[in-house]
């Protein structure tokens, strides 16, 4: 089961839900994405609505693997096994906690604009998410609502791995899960439409909850792409899967390369790739390795080898209908911006723009002074440890290359406002230079 968007699979939620209608009941949406889930089954089952705020605590350099999740009231799950398998120490656990500690007052305090907390002692808690991967944010979640006297704790989602529901069902008294799918690699990948919900979204869907007002729907769209398709990608010997789209004129093609922990249906990289089509790039984000291979770490690292497949999806992409003879830029994020501009120094393709959002640079070692398109250095100002290494990569390149800080962003661009601020740094930078470069030939002509 695919959902159109977090509306639809609200709804679809609220159907299997009957036998709390009319319950003493508050549904709890968990920022930001479950909120607009949450704000469907609310409305069904014409019931209070509030957020349970919760943060996941990443690891240093890989902060999409959580180690724990931490709570309103001093809530604290650690994942043992996560924190030994990363041999965390106990200042670099501390640094994250009060990191996401401040970040989840803030959350807090926007959310609710001055108002307490709803109530919910003796009542039914019914907390609601967009999905549920390893499950300790909805873990947490399910912790503070009976911190918070909740009687009875059900868990709604409309997507969760095996293996969150194997953790959850010990937390929750009920969890209610539309599809619980063998192989699970990311939310995202359930939903058509999986744009990042914003903190104003938040803010404006609880107003409405509590004023009886509709959700609001999605604005008409422009002309529909001339390609929105999901592809596969031969690589070597490899058979990757991808999901393409050009738009109605486009001026050039977008490749995405994204890090370590994610996929073609990551939200971040969703977001930025609506942001270039609107202004007429096509984009390709693909799986730069296949299901068996993401089971070894040590192919997460192999930028040689994510190099190698981003140039076959390169060539792949210059012969296609309605791409032949654009301009093409990569976008890399993370690990997977090292693997753009090891690429982008291969002789094999012509790259006309990169840009590179709290990328790895450095791990391209050598390949940095073989670089000839335009690159563009993205990074969070308060991403310590990447801008210094991005602003020594800078400094090894001789293209044109720029770093550009986003205020107040770290490594994930989680903050308010930041992954947007990012999202338009690319768009001005790649339709500059991609409108600047030449035709390029499809791969194999003369």
């Amino acid at each position: 089961m695919f959902f159109e968007d977090r509306r639809e699979a609200g709804r679809r939620l609220a159907e299997r839900l009957p036998m709390l209608r009319g319950a003493d009941v508050v549904v709890l949406g968990l920022p930001r994405g479950g909120v607009p889930v949450a704000f469907e089954v609310a409305r069904w089952l014409q019931a209070p609505m509030d957020v349970i705020v919760v943060r996941k605590l990443g690891v240093p350099y890989q902060p999409e693997l959580a180690f724990g999740a931490i709570g309103e009231g001093g809530i604290r799950v650690i994942n043992g096994g996560v924190v030994e398998q990363a041999a965390l120490t106990g200042d670099e656990m501390r640094y994250v906690e009060r990191r996401e500690r401040a970040e989840l007052e803030r959350r807090a305090s926007l959310f609710r604009a001055g108002c307490p907390r709803m109530p919910l002692a003796g009542r039914t808690a019914v907390i609601v998410d967009d999905g549920a991967a390893t499950g300790a944010t909805a873990r947490a979640a399910c912790q503070v609502a009976r911190a918070q006297g909740a009687e009875r704790v059900v868990l709604a989602v409309p997507v969760a791995s095996q293996q969150a529901l194997h953790v959850l069902l010990r937390e929750a008294d009920e969890v209610i899960c539309l599809e619980q799918p063998s192989f699970f690699y990311a939310i995202g990948q359930w939903y058509h439409h999986f744009d990042q919900t914003t903190d104003d979204e938040v803010v404006e869907l609880l107003h409405r909850a509590a004023t009886g007002a509709p959700q609001p729907q999605p604005a008409a769209g422009a002309d529909p792409p001339l390609r929105d398709e999901d592809v596969r990608v031969k690589a070597g010997k490899a058979d990757l899967a991808g999901h393409l789209t050009i738009p109605e004129n486009p001026i050039g093609i977008v490749v995405f390369a994204h890090g370590s922990g994610s996929s073609r249906h990551s939200p971040r990289n969703r977001f930025v790739a609506e942001v270039l089509q609107r202004v007429g790039l096509g984009t390709l984000l693909f799986d730069l390795l296949t299901t068996a291979e993401e089971s070894d770490r040590a192919n997460v690292f192999d930028i040689d080898l994510l190099a190698g497949r981003l140039v076959d999806v390169t060539e792949w992409v210059s012969r296609q209908e309605h791409a032949v003879g654009l301009p093409i830029g990569y976008f890399g994020a993370s690990t997977g911006a090292a693997a753009a501009l090891r690429a982008a120094a291969d002789p094999r393709v012509h790259v006309a723009a990169v840009v590179s959002r709290g990328g790895r640079p450095d791990l391209a070692r050598g390949a940095l002074v073989g670089v000839r398109a335009p690159t563009l250095l993205i990074v969070g100002d308060l991403d310590y440890l990447v801008l210094d290494l991005n602003y020594q990569a800078a400094k090894a390149m001789s293209c044109e290359v720029v770093v550009s800080e986003v205020p107040g962003a770290t490594h994930l661009f989680e903050e308010p406002g930041t992954l947007r601020r990012a999202s338009e740094l690319a768009r001005d930078w790649f339709t500059t230079r991609l409108r600047a470069a030449p035709a390029s030939a499809p791969a194999g002509s003369a």
